[in-house]
């Protein structure tokens, strides 16, 4: 088979006019050029030999007269058979009837449906660019078409690489990334909201949870503080308490105080204890604090003040005053103010007092020792007691608040301390209420005691009570009951019979020397608490008292049982 750009024998020659929208060549016939012809007849002049029969193709009319003969297909064998006809598009073989008109070249790949076409329409091809010849847009029925035969390389541009896909690729990920960057930002930020959340959440709990440890929270608070807020009941809050006992090593005697950490309420005070307290020795007799601090040591008087007051202490601190001394010069000096001129004790009669009088006095450490102890002539215990706790709280207001810090001052003293106080715990301590004295939050308290060195019932409600904790330490189920007996019968004899008689009953014996009322005729069993009653009826039988002088009354803070001897007790016979 020829080539079909080739005019060979049997062919129409065709040229390239255009592409199709795949992509594929497309051909169109070009008229054969006949040798002119001096005695071709036009249409109308006279017979044309050469005139073919209806049916027939016309040839080129070079002047346009518009026949067209056509020049048949050779045959030489005229067989009858079918000739192909060239198909630029493998689309399968046109056939050529012998011996008749040729079909002509219809490039949708559609069989002409008469022998004969218009010249215009046998001559345009279709370019993509423009619309279809008028007969395409008829299409025939789909079964009646012949089916095309695709090959795998018509559609090669599918493969082409196109020239922008790295552009798009870019503009893809371009568009991916920023999506995933808003996203993370998004759960970035709602892990921070959850985390504050949970934060907050967390500090809530915990200051709640702070506020109910030290009795803060409203609605669960007994009382007011001196800042205006709530706490606590007196019960229920925390304290550290040590006792010092100031020694006089020039003059003799023994001052004591408590110094007290309120943790809870965060106050401090020194309660000043008078020596005229009666207080109660291991074998079960009374004594006054100042012969306890004497004879029983440390130890015996911290036990003893826990029984009569119903504190905890946690330590003793001894300070004689050389220390008290050192201790004002190593803070650095203090300022107090003074209610008497304390006269140099080495100075001859008419020169300055050591210590003037007035607001705001600087004490060196020899002064402070002399006001601290200093005692008027016919001056009760009690002033000196208080100078002593105003020259303690001007030392906290110069300790420093570091505990490390005061605990090198403590070093410095080079003290023998009580095996149960260490330097670095009395430091801590001590820095602890120098916080507070310098804040403002902290006071001296003097406990009441009446002249016979019992507790009277404001020294339960104003110090016991609010200050060390409310009420005496609950005894233990098996301990001893106290009993505190006052003496209302006039003999003094009595006092003593009746300690005897409540030891060998297994009682505890508080001396409350004389009944503030003078003398009675009746003597009295009373007991406060209701749980009490059937103990203070057990000490009426044992000191051989009748049932009826038991009655419900006032009893001190240290005692569960007040028994008022009359002149109608008769002592034992034993």
């Amino acid at each position: 088979m020829n080539d079909r750009n080739d005019a060979g024998y049997g062919e129409t020659p065709y040229e390239l006019v255009g592409y199709d929208e795949y992509g594929q060549p497309v051909y169109r016939q070009v008229p054969p050029q006949q040798a002119y012809d001096p005695y071709a007849q036009q249409q109308g002049y006279g017979h044309d030999p050469y005139a073919q029969g209806e049916g027939q193709q016309q040839a080129y009319d070079p002047y346009g007269t518009g026949r067209q003969p056509a020049t048949p297909a050779y045959d030489p064998y005229d067989t009858g058979r079918q000739a192909p006809v060239h198909d630029p598009y493998g689309t399968g073989t046109r056939t050529q009837q012998a011996g008749g008109t040729a079909a002509p070249y219809d490039p949708y790949g559609q069989t002409a449906t008469s022998g004969q076409q218009s010249r215009a329409a046998e001559q345009t091809a279709y370019i993509p660019q423009q619309a279809g010849p008028a007969e395409a847009e008829e299409e025939p029925d789909a079964s009646a078409r012949p089916q095309r035969d695709y090959h795998t390389e018509q559609f090669a541009f599918v493969e082409d690489p196109d020239g922008d896909s790295e552009d798009v690729i870019d503009w893809l990920n371009f568009t991916e990334n920023r999506t995933e960057r808003r996203e993370e930002a998004k759960r970035r930020a709602r892990s921070r909201l959850v985390a504050l959340a949970v934060v907050l959440a967390l500090t809530a709990v915990g200051g709640v949870g702070y506020l109910w440890y030290a009795g803060k929270l409203p609605g669960l608070s007994s009382s007011d503080d001196s800042k205006g807020g709530t706490t606590a009941a007196p019960a229920a809050q925390k304290r550290d308490v040590i006792v010092v006992h100031l020694h006089d090593t020039a003059q003799g005697g023994t001052s004591t105080v408590l110094l007290v950490d309120n943790t809870t309420t965060e106050q401090g005070t020194t309660v000043l204890l008078p020596n005229s307290l009666v207080v109660t020795t291991d074998d079960g007799t009374t004594t006054t604090l100042a012969k306890s601090v004497d004879g029983d040591g440390s130890a015996g008087t911290r036990e003893s003040l826990d029984t009569v007051l119903g504190t905890e202490i946690q330590g003793t601190w001894r300070l004689d005053t050389p220390y008290l001394q050192n201790l004002v010069d190593l803070v650095g000096n203090i300022e107090v103010d003074t209610d008497t001129a304390v006269p140099d004790p080495a100075a001859k009669k008419g020169q300055a007092p050591l210590v003037s009088k007035g607001e705001g006095q600087t004490l060196s450490g020899k002064a402070a020792v002399a006001y601290a102890t200093y005692r008027a002539e016919g001056e009760a215990q009690n002033a000196q007691l208080e100078r002593f706790g105003q020259v303690m709280q001007a030392v906290l207001r110069k300790v420093s608040s570091d505990p490390q810090g005061a605990t090198v001052t403590v070093q410095t003293l080079a003290q023998i301390l009580d095996p149960s106080l260490t330097d670095k715990d009395l430091g801590a301590f001590l820095a602890g209420l120098a916080d507070l004295a310098k804040g403002g939050d902290y006071k001296t308290a003097l406990l009441p005691v009446q002249a016979d060195g019992t507790l009277s019932a404001e020294a339960g409600a104003s110090v016991v009570k609010d200050i060390l904790g409310g009420t005496a330490k609950s005894p233990d189920k098996d301990a001893a009951v106290s009993v505190f007996v006052q003496n209302a019968g006039g003999v003094k004899a009595t006092t003593e019979d009746a300690r005897v008689v409540l030891l060998n009953g297994g009682f505890t014996f508080l001396d409350g020397g004389t009944a503030p009322g003078g003398t009675a005729s009746t003597s009295k069993v009373l007991y406060a608490d209701a749980a009490d009653k059937e103990n203070a009826t057990e000490v009426a039988k044992t000191l051989g008292l009748p049932g009826t002088v038991v009655a419900k009354g006032t009893v001190p803070a240290n005692a569960d049982v007040t028994v008022v001897l009359g002149k109608d007790y008769e002592p034992s016979s034993s």
